[in-house]
């Protein structure tokens, strides 16, 4: 009789009390795209549609276990990284995935708020850079987070790609750059690998207040088609695809009094099984 496994996917995040962003969102992502999803909750926020009142950080010995037992026993075969609220933590996880070279890595590296305010302080950006940079398949920043990386203005086109470069010298073997916070009717990624292949993705701004968690629903949504198969290119393809879609299908929906989540389920699949 023939056996099965799931894809298993793992994501190390915190989580968001609202629903939109965060763990909740990695795994609705996970769910929706036909993903087993697991988990390991960096820290607990206090937060809704209106912003983040409070966080509290979880220890670092319980996140690492967390990841530890799910690798073990669970074997998730893709990885997806969130909020990483201290230098001890970004060093002891960038420790412990050299355990599983061949497990993709996607960091979506939270370190500025969509206000402008910076959430990382400067020994945990360094830390982050220093040791987890050179373990990750690919880093996500926002315009934002890849001028706190590089050290630069990043307000173009050209200057995201100026940052893509700075970035890839600090270990990466792959950045993508998004341009959500570009002005204008057409939105623009930049993606640059350790090998030199350049990639520009083009995308329509949607007229929506719901979209906050947009970013970790990207970032996991890679995770989840790389855990499924593709290639990192056609894994950032399909996940932005699948990220406006769930813009779209939620643009009109209230949700809270602020900024509301995406439509993760506007077209779910089914869990799926490989052949062991």
């Amino acid at each position: 009789m023939a056996q099965y496994k799931y894809p298993a996917v793992l994501s190390i995040a915190g989580s968001d009390s609202g629903g939109g962003a965060g763990i909740q969102a990695d795994l609705k992502t996970f769910s929706a795209l036909g993903c087993y999803g697991t988990t390991a909750i960096t820290a607990v926020t206090v937060q809704n549609t209106l912003g983040v009142s409070a966080i509290h950080a979880i220890h670092v010995g319980i996140v690492i276990g967390q990841i530890k037992v799910v690798m073990d026993d669970i074997k998730a075969i893709a990885i997806k990284i969130g909020m990483i609220h201290s230098a001890e933590l970004a060093t002891a996880i960038a420790f412990l995935l050299k355990d599983y070279p061949q497990v993709p890595v996607i960091f979506d590296p939270v370190m500025v708020s969509s206000s402008g305010h910076q959430l990382t302080d400067h020994n945990t950006v360094e830390s982050l850079k220093r040791d987890l940079f050179p373990v990750l398949q690919l880093l996500t920043p926002n315009l934002n987070e890849a001028a706190l990386i590089s050290g630069m203005p990043v307000e173009t086109i050209d200057d995201m790609k100026k940052a893509a470069a700075d970035i890839i010298d600090l270990g990466c073997k792959a950045v993508l750059i998004k341009g959500g916070h570009l002005q204008g009717v057409d939105l623009y990624d930049v993606y640059l690998d350790d090998k030199g292949t350049e990639h520009i993705f083009a995308s329509k701004a949607i007229d929506s207040n719901n979209t906050h968690g947009t970013g970790c629903t990207l970032s996991s949504a890679i995770t989840a088609y790389l855990a499924l198969g593709n290639d990192i290119l056609t894994a950032i393809d399909k996940a932005k695809v699948y990220v406006h879609q769930a813009i779209e299908y939620g643009k009109d929906v209230k949700t809270g009094e602020g900024h509301g989540p995406l439509n993760h389920f506007f077209e779910p699949q089914k869990l799926l099984k490989f052949t062991l």
